[in-house]
């Protein structure tokens, strides 16, 4: 059963298989040409806009910074402002009011007229200036500028810009940290004689600036900064990273020491994409995010295709299987009929349903099986007229063989003129005759056997004058075995011409006979001259005896008639010693214990 599904089995995985090549090939080519081609285009798409996110961004910012840069230059270059600033602390105090009502003025005109500009500051050293807005006199006075690293940077700029990062206002008294503001600084000069008469600082939007990078979407976590020709982060949306160096040694790398627009780089072990670009105050805006995000659209094509093509294996199973199932179908029951042939089932017959060559096989195979059930029909009936006409040559070859030797008995008695004892073997050969004649069939039972055993001895008895013991141990119930006529006769016959008669004395013949489960074993024994050594070794093999033509009729009978009517399943030895007797044992199978004969 196991071997007819294994069978079965192959040849649907061969169906399945084909349709799923036929299937999957097309699918997996169309499907991987459109990955890889959709993976290039989806790579190029993504990092051209990123790029152009990152240009438009850096623009926008460029331009809020340029309107610093402006608002500084026409500060700086305003004569009123410049006169102001050299008169402060020297002129009466009625110039003094004036100057500051005008300077606050041109200051909130500038912060009113730019939506970008937050708050304009034009200092002192000393601790003393204007300012736009709630510009605070007094946090003024309670810092020290000369102190402060801007005002150094600018003073050794020498009226070059000073930028600074993203902060909250110091000089507001609208109160503590409420204005963002990005500053960018420079010295006042006198035009006249170029030395330092002030500080101009143009504190831009701080939130317009935030708000231009936050509200850029790169992936789902990517992000915008800036940071300055050093590596230190200007501009983020998150203020504690402010004026701090980029941490990541890689990014940073990529940042300060290659001027690529867009590179790669690793955080923690995941891969990301950056891209930067310069903006017009020599700072430089970075975009980063992972890699994974911008590949997300190619990632879910890629889960679709894949799916799309466990789908279609999954019809191709079906249809391979359904296909598989209608034309294995026929071969099935072909082959389970050819099983039943193999195990001896003649009579089975494969059921033809179709036309096709599947149909046209189980025809044929029909026709063999019908064919070779007559051919073994035919084989049999030869072989049972075989074997009957060679048990029949066996028993016509021992019976005349036996009375052969009986009547030759009777010759000599008669010869002898012992007419007395002739009429008797006469009468002793009647009666063994009218027991054999009432017997039909091949077979009869050990206790039948055993009475011809005893009128066969009866003659002999007659013949030489002398007394044959004989001695039987019979197992209860063996007397009822079925076993081949004149199996035993023969060796009680050698016994006595070749072992008793040529001594000239009296003998004894002992027949046991014992049963072991299935086997039936025989023992005939007897007290004559015995076997010389050579001739026993050629006796105890009877099938090469009997191929050489070493041994007589009796033996050659008991060969044939174990070897036709048990097979393998008997033995037959024979001990002896020389001048004490000879011992024969056959040991067969019980062909049947009812006592009913063929």
């Amino acid at each position: 059963m196991l071997h007819k599904l294994r069978i079965s089995n192959r040849f649907t995985a061969k169906i399945i298989l084909v349709l799923l090549l036929v299937i999957i090939i097309p699918t997996l080519f169309t499907s991987l040409s459109f990955y890889w081609l959709s993976d290039s285009i989806l790579k190029k798409n993504a990092r051209e806009s990123t790029i152009q996110i990152a240009k438009q961004t850096a623009e926008s910012l460029s331009f809020i910074l340029d309107v610093g840069v402006d608002t500084s230059d026409f500060i700086a270059s305003d004569m009123n402002i410049q006169r102001a600033a050299m008169e402060l602390g020297n002129s009466p105090s009625y110039e003094e009011s004036w100057n500051f009502q005008y300077i606050n003025t041109l200051l909130n005109n500038y912060v009113y007229s730019n939506s970008f500009v937050k708050i304009v500051y034009l200092l002192k050293e000393e601790g003393r200036g204007w300012g736009s807005g709630t510009f605070s006199d007094q946090k003024l006075k309670e810092i020290q500028l000369s102190d402060q690293n801007w005002v150094k940077e600018a003073k050794r700029k020498d009226g070059e810009l000073v930028w600074q990062g993203l902060q909250y206002d110091h000089l507001s008294g609208g109160g503590v940290n409420t204005d963002l503001v990005l500053p960018v600084a420079r010295v006042l000069k006198d035009f006249n004689t170029m030395r330092n008469i002030g500080l101009v600082q143009i504190n831009l939007d701080g939130q317009s600036v935030v708000g231009t990078i936050r509200q850029l979407q790169l992936g789902k976590t990517g992000k915008f900064f800036v940071v300055d020709s050093g590596g230190r982060i200007m501009i983020d949306s998150n203020p504690d990273m402010i004026n701090k160096k980029v941490e990541n040694p890689d990014l940073y790398e990529r940042i300060v020491g290659d001027n690529a627009v867009e590179f790669e780089f690793h955080m923690g072990g995941v891969p990301y994409y950056g891209v930067k670009q310069l903006l017009s105050n020599g700072w430089m805006i970075v975009g980063t995010v992972p890699v994974a995000e911008i590949s997300g659209p190619l990632e879910r094509l890629q889960t679709w295709i894949l799916l799309s093509s466990a789908a279609f294996s999954l019809v191709a199973i079906g249809i391979g299987l359904f296909i598989a199932r209608w034309v294995t179908q026929p071969v099935k029951q072909l082959t389970q009929s050819m099983l039943s042939v193999q195990n001896g089932d003649l009579r089975v017959r494969a059921d033809v349903r179709t036309s096709d060559e599947i149909g046209f096989l189980s025809k044929q195979f029909n026709k063999m099986i019908h064919k070779i059930e007559q051919l073994m029909r035919q084989v049999e009936d030869e072989q049972s007229e075989k074997y009957h006409a060679e048990l029949r040559a066996v028993m016509h070859r021992i019976h005349p063989h036996f009375l052969y030797n009986t009547l030759s008995t009777l010759r000599w008695l008669i010869d002898s003129k012992q007419n007395d004892r002739a009429s008797e073997v006469l009468s002793a050969l009647n009666h063994l005759l009218e027991a054999n004649m009432g017997k039909s069939g091949s077979r009869i039972t050990v206790e039948e056997e055993l009475d011809i055993i005893r009128k066969y001895l009866i003659i002999l008895e007659l013949r030489y004058e002398k007394i044959f013991q004989l001695d039987l141990d019979v197992e209860p119930g063996t007397e009822k075995v079925i076993i081949p006529r004149m199996l035993l006769q023969p060796l009680v016959e050698n016994a006595i011409f070749h072992g008793i008669v040529p001594k000239n004395t009296d003998g004894r013949i002992s027949i046991r006979i014992r049963k072991y489960d299935k086997y039936l074993e025989f023992l005939v024994e007897d007290d004559g001259l015995g076997i010389g050594e050579d001739k026993l070794k050629v006796l105890n093999n009877l099938e090469t005896a009997v191929e050489n033509g070493e041994i007589g009729i009796g033996l050659r009978h008991i060969y044939d008639t174990l070897r036709l009517y048990y097979a393998q399943n008997w033995n037959c030895s024979i001990t002896s010693t020389p001048g004490q007797g000879t011992t024969v044992r056959i040991l067969l199978k019980v062909l049947s214990e009812i006592s009913s004969k063929n």
